[in-house]
Formats: C-alpha cells, sequence, structure tokens
C-alpha cells in the first residue's frame, strides 16, 4: 500500500468511513466528521492524511489492490478462459457483497480527486482492465484502441452487474445464475472471433 503511514484506527474504522463517504456523498464530508468517525482530533487526522482526498484515493487504491489481486489468484488457479470468466463473475459478485462501499465510491467519487490522484486511479484501473483482457484473450486483428474499448466495458460489466438485480426477490442462486448468464454471455459474445459477413 502506498502510504505506510497510514493511522492503525484506519484499519480498524474503514468501514465507517467508507460508509459515511457512500452514503453522505464525499462533498458532504468534512475532515472534523471524518475525525470524529476515526476517533482522531483533526489534528491527528491531518497528520495521517493532509486532506480528505487523500483519503478517498487511499480507499479507492485499496479497491484496485483487491480487484488486481484478486485476478491474480484466478489466473494463477485457473486453465481453461471459460472457466477463468465463471470464477471471475463470481469472485467480482463476491466483492461486491463484501467492498460494497468500496465500489460506489470509485465509480461515483473518484472525480473528486485532484488531476494527479485522477491519474493514479486511472493507472490502476488500466492495469486492472489489461490484466482483464490478459486473462480472457481478445478477438484476432482487434485494434489495439478496440482492445482497450472492450477491457473498459468488460471492467463496467463486472463492476456494475452486482447491483443490477439487487432490489428483486430473487433465492441467492437464482440471482447469482442470472447474473452469470447475462454477463458471461456478454463478454463471451465481444471475444469470440466473429464470422465473415456473406457477401450479398
Amino acid at each position: 500500500m502506498p502510504m505506510p503511514e497510514r493511522c492503525s484506527r484506519f484499519a480498524e474504522y474503514r468501514d465507517k468511513v467508507l460508509e459515511l463517504f457512500a452514503s453522505k456523498g464525499f462533498g458532504q464530508v468534512g475532515m472534523r466528521e471524518l475525525a470524529t468517525c476515526l476517533g482522531l482530533s483533526p489534528g491527528s487526522l491531518y497528520h495521517h492524511y493532509p486532506s480528505k482526498q487523500h483519503l478517498l484515493l487511499d480507499l479507492i487504491e485499496e479497491f484496485y489492490e483487491e480487484l488486481l489481486s484478486t485476478l491474480g489468484r484466478i489466473d494463477q488457479k485457473t486453465a481453461a478462459k471459460r472457466d477463468k470468466l465463471q470464477n471471475l463473475i463470481r469472485a467480482h459478485l463476491n466483492l461486491h457483497q463484501e467492498m460494497p462501499w468500496h465500489f460506489r465510491l470509485a465509480e461515483r467519487d473518484s472525480g473528486c480527486l485532484n488531476d494527479e490522484q485522477q491519474a493514479r486511479v486511472r493507472q490502476l484501473r488500466e492495469q486492472y482492465e489489461r490484466k482483464l483482457l490478459l486473462m480472457l484473450g481478445t478477438r484476432p486483428r482487434l485494434s489495439e484502441q478496440a482492445q482497450r474499448a472492450a477491457a473498459h466495458a468488460i471492467a463496467n460489466l463486472l463492476n456494475s452487474a452486482p447491483s443490477w438485480l439487487a432490489h428483486q426477490a430473487l433465492e441467492e442462486h437464482e440471482r447469482v445464475e442470472m447474473l452469470e448468464n447475462l454477463v458471461g454471455g456478454a463478454i463471451e459474445r465481444l471475444l469470440r472471433p466473429s464470422l465473415p459477413r456473406a457477401v450479398a
């Protein structure tokens, strides 16, 4: 993790800070409120985090580190590409349950960071998207730009799909199976080689 000075209270109260940012909105939370949430004085919090943007970046970095670590574990343990895709979808569903506030912050609030911090988030996201494509493969003869666009679309699918059926009255196994079919079908269609078009 990039900030070795991260205070020990952060780990203990991380979920409260995440929930505070996610429920109230990043812009509505001040450093004094964050300090209270962490059980610190504002001065102590400033010692560890010069601004709330630094704290937000820390949380988003943590999110991408977990995603990259998850991809690495799947890549090492799974040989067949079809199995990798199924395991990827399940892993993202599980992560969405374990880290719901991280997903929300990464998607909604990274625009609140300064330019340098946003560049760091883009770098992490691109690293994650490249790893996705390396694991899943890509269509032959796709341009580099099209490959990047495909990776971006796949990442968006994996990260947003768990919320699609969140408010539907489904059994858990039904929800998981439906999401696996929806996302898996879309990704397989995107990546499989296209058939030559018939000439009229």
